[in-house]
């Protein structure tokens, strides 16, 4: 498969990536069947995370073999260096591996997080010193929020940028893209399918391959969605004009009604945590039910269950986005998928 270079890392990986978050949802066969079949398709890049439960672990057990072909990508959700170090550890142990390429610091989505993670005793200062011992080849950091994305480029901290990319969700081609290209970090492109939103590979893939410089990185559950992935990239990637023209209209059709996790709608005066019941449907696509029905998503419900509509979230919001609307709808949504997964346990 084409390679490119990822930023100044000097890292040759595949034009397309391989995400590990879907393979949560799998039998641990399955899963593994699905790496595997990737890494025969030729891809080369592994993208995970200490958070992604079993990820790690079901990749680390296809790899044996073929380690030295792979940049293995994963991250640590941590801000203090105590926890990303004990977060790396098991990382290295998860994956069957003395050496991580790619250790991203994740999500950190609002500047308290990004001085956390920069302040002395930061998770940046485990990663510097696992650079320094061999632990680790490169730092990346992954994000939601542009403001923070913007002031993590030009940092110098960091030789990676994951970011959410997409034709729906397109604000990092202004401004985001091309300041990563100009300071040499590469560009991760995160959810190039928006979370499970569009489901048109033809038009998602070749999308995103007309930016020569990102490496998209789409979460994988099945070998035909890869096999189907890696016959665009190896095909025809220039759109059509009827491509074009779909891709335009889809657009017009969500654009009003997507959340882009930006998190301009928090601080909420109820504590209830807005991109995260936004996003429930793509939550019960891409992670197993056992994670879906835990805590955080039970008690985001419940929480959302609090709303006192006062409207604060829609008024901050750079999208006017229906909030109050769409976090009832969540509510629904989740009641509905609990009663079928209680009704199918029952069974």
């Amino acid at each position: 498969m084409e390679s490119i270079e990822l930023g100044r890392t000097h890292l040759n990986v595949s034009r397309i990536g391989f995400g590990g978050i879907p393979i949560q949802r799998l039998s641990e066969e399955r899963a593994v069947n699905v790496v595997r079949r990737a890494l025969d398709l030729g891809v080369t890049f592994i993208d995970t995370a200490n958070a992604y439960t079993t990820s790690e672990a079901r990749i680390g057990r296809t790899i044996g073999g073929r380690r030295g072909d792979l940049v293995i990508a994963t991250k640590t959700g941590a801000r203090d260096k105590s926890t990303a170090e004990q977060h790396l550890a098991l990382s290295l142990e998860r994956l069957k591996t003395d050496y991580i390429d790619l250790w991203q610091l994740h999500n950190v989505s609002s500047f308290e997080a990004y001085k956390q993670v920069l302040a002395p005793g930061g998770a940046l200062e485990a990663a510097q010193e696992a650079l320094a011992a061999g632990k680790i080849g490169h730092i990346g950091i992954t994000s939601h929020l542009m403001e923070v994305a913007l002031e993590a480029v030009t940092s110098g901290h960091f030789e990676t940028i994951q970011f959410p990319f997409n034709f729906v969700t397109d604000e990092a081609r202004k401004e985001l893209i091309p300041l990563a290209d100009a300071h040499g970090l590469g560009f991760i492109s995160m959810k190039p399918f928006a979370g499970g939103l569009l489901d048109q590979a033809n038009l998602v893939i070749k999308y995103q391959l007309q930016f020569d410089s990102i490496v998209p990185d789409p979460g994988i559950e099945t070998e035909a969605e890869i096999e189907e992935i890696v016959d665009i990239v190896e095909g025809s990637q220039a759109l059509t004009p009827a491509e074009r023209e779909a891709i335009e209209q889809i657009r017009a059709s969500v654009e009003t009604v997507f959340c882009r996790r930006c998190g301009y709608c928090q601080p909420c005066p109820q504590e209830i945590p807005i991109p995260m019941l936004m996003n429930v449907r793509s939550f019960w696509q891409r992670f197993s039910e056992e994670w879906f029905f835990d805590d955080a998503m039970a008690g985001a419900i419940k929480k959302a269950r609090t709303c006192i509509a006062c409207g604060e979230c829609e008024q901050a919001c750079p999208y006017d986005l229906p909030i109050r609307e769409m976090v009832n709808a969540a509510i629904v949504f989740y009641d509905e998928v609990y009663e079928q997964h209680r009704a199918a346990e029952g069974a």
